[in-house]
């Protein structure tokens, strides 16, 4: 087996190594220089910062966003903003307020450094990746325990190097490679995996284009994406007047990678996902002709200036189909700013297309729902069933080229088949070589001293963290349901702008737990309480339990409902993190075909759990049917940390009570 050895991504890591072997498989502790939150998470890291006793955060720099609930139907979003404010100035957090800009390519603008590593509780941080940097997507408690100083521990994965060659051809761009890698490899193919593009090719490739490239690492399942700090990153921190950050990094010439990948940019085409899932990709000329509803420039999959000026170069002095609704949201204030600034936002407006503040909205579900069955086009990153806001929607996930080409024709256009009918040439941009940086829009950190007087401002939608008991030595419940493959966290704990008003009210949001799938789950969890206490049950599910986002809820809100264990074929690996970070048991089948002999409703029975959690005790458990008399073997890859925090009912208690070695800080 070939050992990788000289890559970037093993410098970033050697670099940051507090504990752990560099080799795939064990499990290593890293230092986190910088944090990343958003809103949709922010709010519980907060709370979990408040229920750890901290003074003040450990990072060179922490930053959280309010991206994601923009929309301020009621009072909710608004106090939730409130809180987060405070919060930011009690415990020395940069505060980056609404309308700011999405978290990752705002934070890529203002913050990010090459050589540094970025925990974020959202899965896309690995954007960061473009700038050279390890930026790991994780749990919200994961980050909020990078904020008091303590490393982050994760599985050493595999470096698998992809070497890109030639130059993308015209009507093509980065969206389209990371297409293609989710077309060759799908879902999965990049799971305890972290991607480093190498090679000729970048030269073609803006930091820009790497962001939208390094982003999407995430549908791939990667622990996440590294490019090399070269030319085009001193150019992108030279316009953001932070010439002096810039840092060349790159692969020693001899790297050796675990495994190895080989695309030539210039053979590539326009690509497509089809509606359920960012892996379902195929050429645009296969779908052309499918009419359309809407589309949508935007998200943190396509954040860059040059994405928003080729879709005003498109328009101009055009008008778009009458029968599609051409949504722009602009991904930070900074790049509305630059567009305004050219004068392609005027372009946009005058063909018709509609114009939206600065942040993830759409993407998340909140708001720009489309109708139901009717195909809308969008250059986001995901497009589970559902995450739109309308149940039964119809997501594609394409370039901004393919988007905007498709608004003007009311159907799924290749637009190389339409720039040659049309007689039109592929727009040559005349990017600003400085971009319109103002940082007063973001407030820095108290000093320590005016900090220690702020108090939390909680507002009546704010709960609090539920109470996590430990883990019974005999675990009996009924299945409450069964799952099938990748079952995304959105289906778990769903977005959009019904229940993300309730992310920091945790018994109202686990109303909607599983909904999606089946709406009668909370109820009939509900019906299993007893005295008060939740009924324990368990859940079944298939290969790649967990995927998209990073959202903790979705493993909050079960608990919360009763789930003490999760039984599937493999599993995510930021939502395996969450279950074992608040006390949920992830076991899987050691024979695939046991998943068959369960149905809903069966009881099942694990025992002696104290002992087979136990420090150094094999990872194996037999799991009791007493329904239908039947016994299964089960296995767990939880190391002996996350043995005890499971045993603990969790991270908070497990610290509270200082099993972790560390007094809470």
């Amino acid at each position: 087996m070939t050992v990788s050895h000289g890559t970037l991504a093993h410098r970033l890591i050697a670099e940051h190594l507090v504990d752990g072997r560099m080799e795939p498989g064990c499990q290593i502790g890293l230092r986190i220089d910088q944090t990343l939150t958003q809103d949709a998470t922010g709010t519980l890291v907060m709370q979990e910062l408040d229920a750890l006793g901290l003074d003040r955060v450990r990072t060179e720099v922490s930053v959280q966003y309010v991206d994601h609930n923009l929309l301020q139907a009621d009072e909710r979003n608004a106090e939730d903003h409130a809180f987060l404010r405070s919060a930011c100035r009690r415990f020395g957090i940069w505060y980056s307020k609404p309308g700011n800009g999405v978290s990752h390519p705002t934070h890529m603008q203002y913050f990010g450094v090459p050589g540094r590593t970025l925990a974020g509780s959202d899965s896309h941080t690995c954007a960061a990746g473009s700038l050279g940097m390890l930026a790991l997507g994780t749990g919200g408690l994961e980050v909020a325990l990078a904020m008091t100083g303590r490393p982050l521990h994760l599985t050493m994965p595999e470096i698998w190097g992809i070497r890109l060659t030639g130059r993308l051809p015209d009507w093509v761009s980065a969206k389209d490679v990371v297409l293609e890698m989710l077309r060759r490899h799908g879902v999965k193919g990049a799971v305890n995996r972290i991607l480093e593009y190498h090679g000729p090719g970048l030269a073609g490739l803006t930091a820009m284009d790497r962001h939208v490239i390094a982003n999407m690492g995430a549908e791939l399942g990667a622990t996440t994406s590294v490019f090399p700090a070269d030319d085009a990153v001193r150019d992108f921190l030279r316009a953001e007047d932070r010439a002096a950050d810039y840092r060349e990094l790159a692969a020693e010439p001899d790297a050796v990678y675990d495994l190895t990948d080989e695309m030539d940019l210039s053979t590539l085409e326009p690509l497509i996902a089809r509606p359920t899932s960012p892996g379902n990709v195929v050429p645009v000329r296969k779908v052309a002709g499918e009419p359309l509803g809407q589309s949508v420039i935007g998200s943190s999959a396509n954040p860059g200036l040059r994405d928003f000026a080729i879709a005003a170069a498109i328009v101009a002095g055009r008008q778009t189909h009458p029968a599609v609704s051409f949504d722009v949201n602009p991904t930070t204030r900074e790049i509305l700013a630059d567009l305004t600034r050219m004068g392609s936002t005027f372009d946009l407006i005058a063909a018709g297309a509609r114009i939206h503040q600065a942040g993830c909205l759409g993407c998340i579900g909140m708001g720009q729902a489309p109708v139901p069955g009717r195909n809308s086009l969008r250059t986001f990153p995901r497009n589970f069933p559902g995450r739109s806001g309308t149940e039964d929607d119809a997501v594609w996930l394409c370039s901004p080229e393919t988007a905007t080409v498709s608004a003007l024709t009311g159907e799924i256009t290749d637009p190389r088949e339409w720039a040659a009918k049309e007689g039109v040439p592929y727009p040559r941009l005349r990017l600003p070589e400085h971009a319109s940086v103002n940082r007063m829009t973001l407030e820095p950190p108290l000093p320590p001293e005016q900090a220690a007087r702020i108090e939390l401002d909680r507002g009546p939608n704010i709960s609090g963290l539920p109470s996590f008991d430990p883990l019974p030595d005999v675990l009996e419940g009924p299945v409450l349901l069964k799952c099938g493959d990748n079952v995304s966290t959105d289906e778990i704990s769903p977005a959009g702008a019904r229940a993300l008003p309730y992310r920091s009210n945790i018994p109202k949001l686990a109303e909607f737990t599983f909904t999606r799938i089946d709406p009668d789950y909370p109820g009939r969890a509900a019906e299993l309480a007893t005295d008060g206490q939740p009924g324990r049950h368990f859940v079944l599910a298939g290969d790649n339990y967990g995927q998209g986002s990073s959202r903790e809820h979705a493993a909050i809100t079960p608990r919360h409902l009763g789930l003490r264990a999760v039984i599937a074929m493999s599993y995510a690996r930021i939502h395996w993190q969450n279950l074992a970070n608040f006390g949920v048991l992830p076991l899987e089948f050691t024979d695939p075909a046991d998943y068959h002999r369960i149905d809903v409703g069966d009881r099942l029975r694990l025992e002696n759990l104290h002992a087979a959690l136990a420090p150094g005790a094999e990872p194996l458990l037999r799991l009791h049917n007493t329904t239908k008399e039947e016994t299964y073997r089960l296995r767990h890859h939880l190391p002996d940390d996350r043995r005890r925090t499971v045993l603990a009912g969790g991270v908070v208690p497990t610290l509270a009570r200082g099993d972790d070695g560390r007094p809470p800080t």
